[in-house]
């Protein structure tokens, strides 16, 4: 049986609420609205969509005390993350809404006996099946530049997030956008399965596991229904060299416990030169030890706080002690507290390469570091992966971090910076982290009909 759509405090693990699953009926009258809406939707002016955007932006930003707290009961976050994740949706919507007609613009080519452009053309219903970890950025990144080309949406949140994708609905109208352009529903996965399968359902977008990927992937690729997928991820971080190990550290810290630890471009695989991994790895250590059990509705300095679910958590006490019995070394942390989903941030090395563990993504507060002794043998650690989402490379050597950087198979690689961040900037990987790119000027081609249009010279 599925998992019901509810509200569940990670800090105690309480149920707070539960909301009802669509019916059969009820995803029948929501997708027929969603397509009765694309028939008008599609044919506004840029000009209207952006004042639809431009409006959900300012609304984003006016309640985004009242957004923030939502998050930080379904899934843990801290307030103060919160209120920056409303900062990236405003900036998302604001982006495509400034851009989307430039964007969207005919393309002229050359030809001889008339004249051709390629057309960006809407396609139609998208869905989209979006992750708790970042309830609202994750939906702004797939919904804005989709809205903004014409298309209409029907969202499938996680099941812990029912409050929060609600509320995208409820500014989305509030802004203006007519009745069926954006639709929440409570769906099982037997019914978005139903939806791919329905003429009027012209592609999917997911974030989420690899193995939900998979899935999605497969049912569309059945119903010849375009698919875009951001799935997981073990990033590499590589440090060739440092003026200052302890700084190196701190910076390599707050990237990894950055929401608890729960992101796809987190830097899950830190990969440090011989040289200075000991005294790395201590800092590493000293720093995880000096942070404390946090209350996500009122965070402080030095503080971790629960990870999205009970559930989630011991999978990856599971997980880190997997690793152990394989011959890691957990220096610190590791341990779960309480009844909640409090996981006590941990250091692990000396994961065995070619061990399942090694190849595992831990989404969590796990900072896994690995020793290397050439820029070789750094890249071909980057390198050992299922995954290529992001990365990044330091070194008081800008050239000998481009160079090395110049070599990792990633969709996103990164020099003197953990990741670089802006709705301008696509978002994607390559190898089992996905298929295709959210953000910046490839974001709104995903779901549009590239379209030839030729007119033949006169006689």
């Amino acid at each position: 049986m599925a998992n019901p759509y509810r509200v569940q405090n990670p800090t105690t693990n309480e149920i707070v609420e539960t909301f009802d699953f669509i019916t059969d009926d009820e995803l029948e009258t929501a997708l027929a609205k969603a397509d009765e809406a694309y028939t008008t939707w599609r044919d506004t002016s840029f000009e209207e969509r952006a004042q639809v955007l431009h409006k959900a932006a300012s609304l984003f930003d006016a309640q985004r005390d009242e957004l923030a707290k939502i998050i930080a009961e379904e899934m843990g976050k801290a307030l103060n993350e919160g209120d920056a994740e409303v900062d990236d949706i405003v900036e998302i919507f604001n982006y495509y809404a400034d851009k989307g007609a430039e964007l969207m613009a005919d393309e002229p080519l050359e030809t001889e006996g008339g004249s051709a452009v390629m057309r960006k053309v809407p396609l139609g219903v998208i869905v989209g099946v979006m992750p708790w970890n970042f309830p609202y950025y994750q939906v702004a990144r797939f919904a804005a530049p989709t809205l903004m080309a014409g298309n209409t949406v029907l969202l499938k949140h996680a099941e812990i997030c029912p409050r929060s994708s609600q509320k995208i609905q409820d500014i989305l109208a509030e802004a203006g956008a007519p009745e069926g352009i954006f639709t929440n529903i409570y769906a099982t996965h037997d019914q978005i399965a139903s939806l791919l399968g329905d003429k009027r359902v012209q592609g999917v977008s997911l974030t989420g596991s690899e193995r939900a990927g998979r899935s999605i992937a497969a049912t569309a690729g059945q119903n010849l229904k375009k698919a875009l997928l951001e799935l997981g991820g073990t990033d590499p971080y590589i440090i060739l060299d440092t003026d200052d190990v302890a700084e190196s550290a701190k910076t390599a810290w707050k990237k990894r416990i950055g929401n608890t630890g729960q992101a796809c471009t987190a830097n899950k695989r830190i990969i440090v030169m011989e040289d200075i991994y000991d005294e790395f790895v201590a800092e590493m250590v000293r720093i995880a030890e000096s942070f404390t059990e946090g209350d996500p509705m009122n965070p402080g300095k030095g503080q971790y706080y629960p990870l999205s679910s009970r559930d989630a958590a011991e999978l990856l006490a599971q997980q880190v002690k997997l690793a152990v019995d394989a011959g890691a070394t957990l220096h610190t942390g590791g341990e779960l507290t309480g009844d909640g989903a409090y996981f006590t941030p941990a250091v692990i090395t000396g994961i065995p390469v070619g061990s399942d563990s090694y190849y595992e993504e831990f989404f969590g507060p796990v900072a896994e570091i690995y020793k290397v002794s050439s820029e070789e043998e750094a890249i071909e650690v980057a390198n050992d992966s299922n995954y290529g989402l992001g990365g990044a490379v330091f070194s008081t050597d800008e050239e000998r971090a481009k160079k090395v950087a110049n070599r990792i198979v990633t969709g996103m690689i990164h020099v003197n910076i953990p990741q670089a961040r802006g709705a301008e900037l696509p978002f994607g990987g390559v190898k089992n982290s996905g298929i295709g790119r959210e953000l910046g000027p490839l974001g709104i081609d995903e779901f549009v009909n590239r379209q030839r249009f030729y007119v033949a010279d006169e006689k």
